[in-house]
């Protein structure tokens, strides 16, 4: 089903997600359905769009599904950045599509998470997947990437 997107400003946005229990697990199998419904539709309404946090449809936990070559559901995930180098881009999210944000994120990074049959996982992200995934962790945080613009001009409307 494809929920409604908390749009920003939503003060739900801003709130610090919960790390999921094992016995939650079973529960949240719909959601994770819902979440790569969200994705298909922003696709389908706006023309982009990877993944998405809980938070953005106002769950509070610790979960983001990604929808690339494959999906992959994200469970309590653990960012370690490689190294110190960093790049600049217009960022854009399903809480404001008509938005871009100039942002600086690590090139790369290493995700550790649970995935949806609780079996622990790790990935190298490189580039633009790299991006993706701090984008979405930060959602975990209440963190949007309004809140890190490089500065007050980093601000550009989609037509």
């Amino acid at each position: 089903m494809e929920r409604t997107i908390l749009l920003l400003g939503d003060p739900r946005l801003y709130e610090i997600s919960e790390e999921v229990k094992r016995e939650e697990l079973e529960s949240l199998r719909p959601v994770f359905t819902d979440m790569f419904d969200c994705i298909k539709g922003i696709r389908r309404d706006y023309g982009f769009g990877r993944a998405i946090a809980a938070p953005q449809i106002g769950i509070q936990k610790r979960l983001i599904c990604i929808l690339t070559d494959k999906p992959y559901v994200i469970i309590n995930p653990h960012l370690e950045f490689i190294g110190d180098e960093r790049m600049e881009l217009l960022d854009d999210c399903m809480s404001f599509p008509k938005l871009l944000v100039r942002v600086s994120r690590y090139r790369h990074c290493i995700l550790k998470y649970l995935d949806e049959n609780w079996v622990e996982q790790e990935m190298r992200m490189d580039d633009d997947m790299s991006e993706l995934i701090q984008h979405e962790y930060d959602h975990l945080d209440g963190i949007l990437a309004t809140m890190r613009a490089i500065d007050n001009k980093s601000f550009v409307m989609k037509k």
